[in-house]
């Protein structure tokens, strides 16, 4: 799974400079995780644009509002995508999405490149890539947050549970659900897909 980048307290210090109107800790922040909110809100909408929309709204708000960030109940990228859920359930209720050719996903940023991608190159590999996404987009918003938030954004699923709020046993619980229904989605695929957990799940 993949590890900050920065310690911890280099990063409360640059969110306390941030909270306090440092321009260049805001954008250090912006650049450090924007890649992984834009990542979570693309497996959630399916839409490029949508996605982006959410992540830009995502950190003006995030940023706007860092005094309300308390590091003792939550890690930041736990709480920016609480953030950024919020905003793709209400970019659901607002629009119908259209669903954009799988081929889009190759317009991912070159920020996002190294740990946040582990799975998808793995599945990549396997050529089971495009397939996975499909199965992704096919489950109940809830149960596509849920394994989004466990193999796109990497938590666990006490941080699940609070960027969802739910209990991290339903967390745990929806996450399973959701790939099971993808592996029935898949089953031709069943052991790559294993295969590419396995193989993130090491890292």
């Amino acid at each position: 799974m993949s590890k900050p980048a920065k310690s911890e307290d280099a990063l409360n210090e640059q969110i306390a400079l941030a909270a306090q109107g440092d321009e260049l800790a805001c954008a250090a922040l912006y650049y450090a995780f924007s890649p992984a909110v834009l990542r979570l809100a693309l497996g959630l909408l399916n839409d490029l644009a949508d996605a982006e929309e959410v992540t830009q709204d995502a950190f003006i708000y995030a940023l706007r509002n860092l005094g309300r960030f308390d590091a003792r109940r939550s890690a930041f990228r736990t709480w920016l995508f609480t953030i950024a859920i919020s905003r793709c359930r209400n970019k659901r209720r607002r629009k119908w999405l259209p669903q954009l050719p799988l081929e889009w996903l190759a317009a991912e940023r070159e920020a996002s490149a190294a740990p946040e991608r582990v799975v998808e190159a793995a599945l990549e590999r396997r050529g089971v890539r495009r397939q996975v996404w499909a199965a992704l987009q096919k489950l109940s918003p809830r149960l596509r947050e849920a394994v989004v938030l466990r193999y796109l954004g990497g938590l666990h699923y006490k941080e699940i549970g609070q960027a969802v709020g739910c209990h991290p046993k339903t967390a745990e619980s929806r996450v399973r659900l959701g790939l099971e229904a993808m592996r029935a989605n898949l089953r031709q695929h069943a052991s790559e897909i294993e295969a590419a957990l396995a193989e993130w799940m090491a890292n």
